[in-house]
């Protein structure tokens, strides 16, 4: 589903790329590479090494949305007895990154690659993560390559990781190979993701694992730069497939580390059982109960975001995977260790282009899996790598939440007054509290004087937003644009009427 501004509202068009551009500054955002950091980037490519074991002969691809060009992952899969093997090239960062100079901090200071609606601001520079360190197809590259042994039941048996040289064969995307898939003509190595991705999707099942697989929103520039467009579709399933193989490196990482202890873990506490109890009833309200028969997991993935009822209840359940940190240790296992939504131990190691912490794991492994000493600029920056990724991650959070309420704003900006069907996928009740103060207020549920409002969805655009009136989640209204300005990134709705009153309580 996409809109995108009508061609001849220019001053609304000029006040949105304004709007999105000051973003940066408001923000802070990180602007070109410092001289010194470029320096030591453009040394490290004209002096860079190739690893000495070779696995270019391996037919590596990757898979990864069409515009894509830092490419940080290639896969090759083949049976072996009644199991699998593996392979997982991940891009070799490290070896571009001197510990200690200036592109070492540049990147420590932005922490990861920021994907804002008018360019990219890259944690590497370009010459690294989009040529040099890229797995571009046709390239030999260097990377870190995890080599799986599979189960029939694509469980790993064993687990190792080393540098090697290596070449991908082909840049795909996940909508072309989705369609060879389904019409029966893809390659052998696409077929066994297909059938090692749902093993691991069982996988997920047995152990208490969760996806919450809601539909995507992407700001899209349109390619004559005349303005933006929002894309909302649900993903595909083989990128449930493909991130099934990221998971389970991430979970071979944490096992490493584990077992040497040292490292640093992805955790997340699991809900508390006040959460718990008000989702089950709330599923309960909605038509889509939720028992103790099935796991969460298993639960969330019988959803369907295009029934209202539903797309609630995925909204809902988005509010009890909080709490996600990192980490650390060297010498003692610490006590929490499970990242909850995964249902086992994990580890940022699979997109070193795009995150810093990446790198400091990856190297990490590598060392504990051949049994050498690992680097000291690695262990040594352990403590101070949670803080860093923390702050970079309320960052992005900030600037794609303010983005999108930015180019929302602007899409319904010439239909101020006009009616539209919505689902309410966060109900209200009245509260004195001021919200928090970022544009639309999703999520909030009171509107500061003590009049009730919730969140509603509308379809087309696809726009999510503050809605005045008493709403009940999961129901289906009718409801009146009252603001839509760009500058303040503020959208507000007006309920009309209601249909279906399921009587949910919001907590």
């Amino acid at each position: 589903m996409s809109h995108q501004l009508a061609p001849n509202v220019s001053e609304a068009a000029n006040t949105l790329a304004e709007a999105l551009a000051s973003l940066r500054t408001e923000l802070e955002l990180p602007s070109g590479y410092p001289a010194d950091a470029l320096r030591d980037a453009e040394t490290a490519v004209s002096r860079h090494t190739l690893p000495a074991v070779d696995l270019t002969d391996v037919p590596f691809i990757t898979i990864d949305p069409a515009s894509s060009t830092d490419l940080d992952q290639a896969l090759f899969i083949e049976r072996e007895g009644n199991g699998y093997r593996v392979l997982y090239a991940i891009s070799d960062v490290p070896s571009f990154v001197l510990p200690g100079g200036a592109l070492d901090a540049e990147t420590r200071h932005r922490g990861q690659t920021y994907y804002a609606p008018d360019g990219r601001i890259p944690l590497h520079p370009e010459i690294i993560s989009e040529r040099a360190g890229s797995l571009l197809a046709g390239q030999t590259c260097s990377a870190f390559v995890w080599d799986f042994d599979l189960d029939a039941d694509a469980e790993f048996r064993a687990v190792s990781v080393r540098r090697a040289s290596v070449r991908s064969r082909a840049k795909l995307n996940y909508k072309g190979v989705q369609a060879e898939i389904d019409s029966g003509t893809a390659d052998p190595v696409l077929q066994l993701l297909k059938e090692v991705g749902l093993k691991r999707v069982e996988l997920e099942r047995l152990r208490g694992g969760a996806s919450l697989n809601m539909p995507e929103q992407e700001i899209v520039q349109l390619p004559d730069g005349g303005g933006y467009r929002i894309v909302a579709a649900p993903s595909l399933p083989v990128e449930d497939w493909n991130a099934q193989i990221s998971l389970m490196t991430g979970m071979a990482a944490a096992r490493l580390m584990l077992d040497g202890k040292v490292g640093i873990l992805r955790t997340m506490p699991a809900p508390d059982e006040r959460s718990l109890l008000h989702f089950k009833r709330q599923t309960g309200a909605l038509g889509k109960p939720w028992d103790d028969g099935i796991s969460y997991g298993e639960y969330l993935r019988t959803l369907d975001a295009k029934d209202p009822r539903q797309l609630a209840i995925l909204h809902s359940a988005g509010m009890l995977f909080r709490g996600a940190g990192y980490t650390p240790f060297d010498g003692e296992v610490p006590e929490s260790v499970m990242q909850s939504a995964i249902g086992a131990p994990y580890a940022h190691t699979t997109a070193p282009l795009r995150r810093l912490i990446d790198r400091f794991v990856l190297v990490i492994c590598e060392a504990l899996s051949a049994g050498t000493a690992i680097p000291a600029w690695a262990r040594d920056a352990l403590p101070s790598l949670p803080e860093i990724m923390a702050s970079s991650d309320q960052l992005a959070a900030r600037m794609e939440r303010l983005a999108l309420d930015t180019v929302e704003a602007a899409l319904l900006v010439n239909h101020v007054g006009q009616e539209f069907d919505a689902v309410v996928i966060a109900g209200s009740k009245p509260s004195k509290n001021n919200g928090n103060g970022n544009g639309n207020g999703n999520g909030a549920n009171g509107n500061g004087n003590g009049h009730p409002y919730g969140t509603v969805q509308i379809a087309e655009p696809a726009v999510t937003a503050r809605c005045e009136g008493e709403l009940e989640s999961g129901t289906k209204v009718r409801v009146k644009l009252l603001e839509a300005n760009i500058a303040t990134r503020q959208i507000t709705f007006e309920l009309l009427s209601q249909a279906d009153a399921l009587g949910v309580q919001e907590p």
